[in-house]
Order: structure tokens, then C-alpha cells, then sequence
């Protein structure tokens, strides 16, 4: 006697619903966002954009305005990203929102990532030479193992 189980086909439910892609306006952040953002029109996925701004006690406490040179840096994302999706309207429709979170940007990755309850988080290979000794925040995102990761070089 064989068992015969009704298997059903859903379609459109499987895959991404939000997929992550941090920048902090470095070429290889840029380029993960693109890619992020191929990902995202693929999958008819909602592309989160996510800038972490650093919180620098020390320059606060000598008088250097961090927060206006951080949100400057933001505002210039949202920019860029605008202009992107302006140029490619109407070839290409993707659903995307940008958000600012604070701190240092591996543990505000991990914040916006539960936050926005990502099913992928991508993100720009590190440009700093230090980061192979240390670590980069891509390697410690992959260490964690709690999302599919993918380095953008």
C-alpha cells in the first residue's frame, strides 16, 4: 500500500520578503546596494537600505559636530538611492525604504536586521587593511549565522 501525500504548489511565497543591504557611502557598500537591489527586484523583495551612524563620544566631547556630519552622510545616501531608482523607473520597479540606526555598525546591522526582521543581509567587503587582522563586520555577520550573508567585493 502506498502513501500518497497532496502535495500543493504556492506560488509567490517562498524566497526573501525584506532583504538588508548596509552602506556607509563606501564604493563597495554602493555596490552591495546595487546588488541588494537586483536581489530585491528579483525576488519581489522589499530592499531595506540601512546607514549606521557612528557614535563617537570622543569627537562630541572635543566639540566636532558628529551628528551633523553623520546626518549630512545619510541625507547623501537617501540622495543617491533616489536618483538610482529615478533613472531606472519604469524599466525596473523596487520597493524600497532607508533607515538610520546608531552605534558602531556591526551591532547596528544585528539591531536593524531583527528590527526589519531580514531574510538577507548584504553587505560591501571591507576597503580597511586593519580589518584582516581584526575582522571586518562582514565576517562578523557571517560568524553570527543568523541571516544568509553576501559580501559584495
Amino acid at each position: 500500500m502506498t502513501e500518497q501525500h497532496a502535495y500543493r504548489f504556492e506560488r509567490g511565497t517562498d524566497g526573501p520578503k525584506v532583504i538588508l543591504a548596509g552602506v556607509d557611502g563606501s564604493d563597495s557598500s554602493l555596490r552591495a546596494a546595487a546588488y541588494a537591489a537586483g536581489l530585491a527586484r528579483r525576488q519581489r523583495a522589499l530592499l531595506a537600505v540601512v546607514y549606521v551612524q557612528p557614535v563617537m563620544a570622543a569627537g562630541a566631547v572635543l566639540g566636532v559636530p558628529v551628528a551633523d556630519t553623520t546626518d549630512a552622510i545619510a541625507e547623501d545616501l537617501v540622495a543617491q538611492i533616489r536618483e538610482a531608482t529615478e533613472r531606472m523607473r519604469g524599466t525596473f520597479d523596487i520597493r524600497w525604504e532607508f533607515h538610520t540606526f546608531r552605534g558602531d555598525p556591526y551591532n547596528g546591522l544585528v539591531k536593524a536586521a531583527d528590527e526589519l526582521k531580514a531574510d538577507a543581509v548584504v553587505v560591501g567587503a571591507s576597503e580597511q587593511a586593519g580589518h584582516r587582522i581584526v575582522g571586518s563586520v562582514a565576517v562578523r555577520l557571517v560568524k553570527a549565522g543568523r541571516w544568509p550573508v553576501t559580501v559584495v567585493p
